[in-house]
């Protein structure tokens, strides 16, 4: 476990009298070594994205700080009560509807919102994997399908939606052939790349400024192919870790709770074999899930209209997966790092970019921020009515993930309360 360090004007206090504590052992400094071991233990990212919500009433805890009350969904969290806070009064500041899961992970100002348009930005992970890139074979994995993950230029990338995909892309190695034909193209790409880089030079002299500009956004691209073929070379060399856990089958989407485990245990290898350290994850289905009780789907629950009847279905669905999340929280914590855990070593936030999906509202967003050795702070509750920006929460993990940053989104500020 970490070392606790005390403050050496640590005193005991009871009723207005102070009573100094003599030297002790936890009161002297990280030695030098230490503090460097700290330094150099890896941070990780993960950002679960989910598109219909979360209804408030049984989210968000009636009262605020350390000592809430758990909510209905919340109680399913509290073997991890320490371990993460639950933010109300948070959003992106714009209206969109569904459309507003594009910005949830980027923070997009809302000056490039206009309907059904959003000019995005660089979403919160692949700022993360810019940083870290080249430390693990993968700078990043997107996982699920959505919309979370965008570049420098706001374009987005592809998710891998397959299970069995990610495993093998993983975990299984290539055979000898497959190992040279993969060397072989990454020889090819890096000739190709070459001869092109060549041509650019010489056609840069005879554009005008605004074509230069474009052409400087293509040359950044293969830049970054440049940058991506080079760590594919490293890394083809290199044998892939062996996990105690078999392939996994693909599952239809309907089978939420096994699905969803399966996504959740793929994401805690790739942490513990360290194969990248920035994911993101999303949670898209609309089916009706196999969950007893439940006999209409999770958009039909979501849009309920205040019927009884759908709001008690709605309920068991996101019950399920407040339960699942909460396994995976202990799972986390289970798995010891160094003198610390998994856990504690990864910034785990997990939101949506409705508040209230039956009315497609974007303001009041459910936030949970877990591990990462963050001050937990229970329910830190902000405006519902005049939001504070999400953005302020992504500076923060930025910053705890060792990357100097105080501007990312739209924020205003940095939230330092955790």
């Amino acid at each position: 476990m970490p070392r606790h360090i005390l403050d050496r004007r640590t005193f005991l206090r009871s009723s207005g009298i102070a009573i100094g504590l003599p030297f002790l052992d936890a009161m002297m400094p990280l030695s030098a070594a230490e503090a460097k071991k700290a330094a150099t233990q890896p941070k990780r990212l993960l950002l679960i994205g989910r598109p219909l919500g979360m209804h408030a009433p049984n989210f968000f805890p009636a009262d605020a700080g350390k000592n809430y009350t758990p909510s209905r969904y919340l109680k399913l969290l509290q073997s991890r009560r320490d371990d993460f806070t639950v933010f109300s009064g948070l959003s992106h500041r714009y209206g969109a509807g569904h459309y507003a899961e594009v910005g949830l992970f980027t923070g997009v100002h809302p000056d490039f919102i206009r309907p059904n348009d959003i000019k995005n930005s660089i979403s919160l992970d692949q700022e993360v994997a810019s940083h870290l890139a080249g430390q693990t074979r993968f700078n990043s994995l997107v996982l699920g399908g959505g919309s979370a993950a965008w570049n420098r230029r706001g374009v987005r990338l592809p998710a891998e939606y397959r299970v069995s995909a990610v495993f093998k892309q993983l975990f299984i190695q290539g055979t000898a052939d497959e190992t040279a034909r993969e060397m072989r193209r990454i020889k090819d790409g890096q000739s190709i790349l070459d001869d092109v880089r060549d041509q650019l030079g010489s056609l840069n002299a005879t554009l005008g400024s605004e074509d230069r500009e474009r052409l400087d956004l293509y040359v950044s691209s293969i830049r970054e192919a440049e940058q991506k073929l080079q760590q594919d070379e490293t890394w083809q060399l290199t044998p892939k870790p062996q996990v105690n856990m078999k392939p996994p089958q693909e599952l239809s989407s309907a089978q939420l709770v096994e699905r969803s485990r399966q996504w959740y245990d793929l994401v805690h290898l790739a942490f513990q074999t360290d194969s990248t350290r920035v994911i993101s994850l999303w949670f898209g289905s609309q089916d009706k899930p196999e969950i007893q009780g439940v006999n209409i789907g999770h958009h039909d629950a979501s849009h309920h209209g205040q019927d009884p009847g759908k709001l008690e279905q709605l309920a068991l669905i996101e019950e399920t997966e407040m339960k699942v999340f909460g396994e995976f929280l202990d799972k986390m914590k289970a798995s010891s790092e160094s003198e610390s855990t998994l856990l504690d070593r990864s910034s785990i936030i997990f939101a949506s970019n409705l508040g209230n999906a039956s009315n497609h509202d974007n303001t009041n967003l459910p936030v949970i921020l877990a591990g990462g050795g963050y001050k937990h702070a229970g329910h830190m509750a902000h405006d519902k009515q005049n939001n504070t920006f999400l953005s302020n929460l992504f500076v923060r993990m930025l910053q705890q993930t060792g990357i100097e940053m105080d501007k990312f989104g739209a924020n205003s500020g940095v939230l330092s309360e955790v």
